[in-house]
């Protein structure tokens, strides 16, 4: 069981006997997890939640800051090769069941930002007219987002990295090379501090938006983009430590996105590394959909393709675990280990070989959806892990709750979680959305045949079962406790009502707007 409040105080007293301790501390662990020095914990019992969410803990006396590593398609077999995670899982807690609202970056991302789905956000793709930086900037969500939250309750906020898709530096110009009348130099509302690129995914030779002041950077090792956000990450973490003021800063790398461009230094690392062979390796699930039913066995050729891409994603996330032990020493530096909470996940997965796709995304299987997550900070119990459902929507609410403020949203906090709360009617049922068609081979994401290219889908994902429909009328019904790979399709065995059903609940999830309706919507019959 969790620490009671009143230990985690105790623990918190000891961690506050002074900074020496602190950087001591962090840097023989290599994670900067645990419990705050001054919060006020609550005492009360884990709520019982009826239609209703759970309520968050007394507001902390000193508001804690965050720090936030958002990852590019990071598939959560490869956080085995990131020992700061590793720590951070042992010092901190783990969501086990922690889904995006769609395999995609930009709707993805979109949802983090403001805590809705992609119909509320209406933001399904990562370009045109109904994707990207465009669409969201278009209808006003940057309005609407937690950075604008935290700013207005006093906090310094900071994005570095990777915002939206589309988001570019040429003048007139998106990403994609579309017209556009947003000026290069634009920086969205809710910043104080924005260094962003626009096309870092080959990690050199990119251009940051500096606070509004175009920079180019070429291909130095110096200039490796990780690197890049690492050092600025650290510099303001100081700066908002000089001045006391609480902060938020966002870590968005493009690692390990495809094309996979680790940092010169790890380019050798892992001779010989395959990519894991699961069940659902190279096989087909029985009746499955039309889009992927056709897909053949994979060719000598694209084994060893996936493999080399397999381990050049281990290779590139070695950097982002430098990043994270940079900004935890950076942290413990300045005092601020126990008053932090340091968030890191992923916009999505990938599937490399499972199957029989080549590496892609898009598709509502775990590879694609289950994310990790993974928090340490003041009062999380160390070391713990949490089968609760978690949904990328919930970030939003959860970094405002941390801020002693709100946001509204179709998520919900997940601070009661982190306070070691296991609430009795939590939600067992999250929503996954996605539209097609294929994508432009302008995209970052565009995927060859060979990758998969599912249809139009709405999905339902509980604890024991994942529940897809297609906009071609076709089904999917796994069951998870006797079919965790995804290998065996029994839609066509269910019996109508329950199929009725089914159906039931997931138009409710699709159809709901705001916290109070989108919670009742997450609990359904399993």
């Amino acid at each position: 069981m969790p620490p009671s409040p009143s230990l985690r105080r105790a623990g918190q007293a000891i961690r506050a006997l002074g900074p020496t301790l602190a950087v001591c501390a962090c840097l023989a662990l290599a994670a900067c997890g645990g419990g705050g020095s001054k919060p006020h914990r609550s005492t009360s019992k884990p709520p019982v939640v009826g239609g209703s969410p759970p309520t968050a803990p007394a507001a902390f006396a000193g508001r804690a800051n965050i720090v936030f590593v958002l990852t590019d398609d990071l598939s959560s077999d490869l956080v085995r090769f990131m020992p700061h995670v590793l720590a951070m899982e042992r010092h901190g807690l783990t969501f086990t069941n922690y889904f995006v609202s769609d395999s995609l970056c930009c709707p993805s991302r979109a949802s983090i930002f403001t805590g809705n789905f992609p119909h509320d956000t209406h933001v399904y793709g990562n370009f045109g007219s109904t994707g990207g930086f465009q669409a969201f900037h278009r209808r006003g969500e940057e309005r609407h987002t937690f950075a604008i939250a935290l700013q207005r309750a006093g906090y310094r906020t900071a994005m570095m990295g990777k915002y939206l898709n589309g988001y570019g530096q040429v003048a007139g110009h998106l990403a994609d090379g579309t017209a556009t009348d947003v000026p290069s130099t634009f920086v969205p509302p809710g910043w104080d501090e924005w260094d962003v690129a626009g096309w870092g995914y080959p990690e050199f030779n990119y251009t940051l938006n500096e606070n509004g002041v175009l920079r180019r950077y070429g291909h130095q090792p110096s200039d490796y983009l990780t690197d890049v956000l690492a050092r600025k990450g650290v510099e303001f973490i100081h700066g908002a430590a000089r001045d006391h003021t609480p902060f938020f800063l966002e870590l968005a790398t493009f690692a390990p996105h495809s094309p996979y461009a680790p940092a010169p230094v790890d380019r050798q690392d892992f001779a010989g590394l395959r990519a894991p062979r699961p069940p659902s390796f190279d096989v087909l699930p029985s009746h499955a959909p039309q889009w992927l039913a056709a897909h053949p066995l994979l060719t000598h050729r694209q084994l060893a393709r996936i493999d080399w891409a397999f381990r050049r994603r281990a290779q590139a996330v070695q950097a982002v675990d430098r990043m994270i032990g940079e900004i935890e020493q950076a942290l413990a530096a300045n005092g601020l280990s126990a008053d932090t909470y340091l968030v890191f996940s992923s916009d999505n997965g990938l599937h490399t070989g499972e199957y029989r796709l080549m590496p892609g995304k898009l598709t509502a299987f775990d590879t694609d959806i289950r994310v990790p997550l993974v928090v340490t900070g003041p009062g999380v119990p160390p070391g713990s892990r949490t089968p609760l459902m978690a949904e990328n929507v919930d970030l939003a609410k959860t970094f405002a709750a941390i801020g002693a403020t709100s946001l509204p949203g179709d998520g919900q906090s997940l601070l009661p979680v982190l306070d070691g709360q296991s609430p009795s009617r939590w939600r067992n049922a999250v929503l996954i959305e996605h539209r097609g068609p294929p994508l432009s081979v302008r995209d970052p994401d565009y995927q060859q045949p060979a990758s998969g290219s599912p249809t139009t889908y709405e999905a339902m994902r509980t604890d024991s079962f994942l529940y897809v429909e297609y906009a071609d009328r076709e089904r999917e019904f796994y069951d998870l406790r006797t079919d965790p790979f995804e290998l065996h399709n029994i839609a066509g065995g269910l019996t109508p009502r329950k199929l009725a059903r089914l159906h039931a609940e997931l138009k409710a999830l699709e159809r709901c707007h705001g916290g109070k309706a989108c919670w009742r919507a997450m609990h359904v019959k399993t």
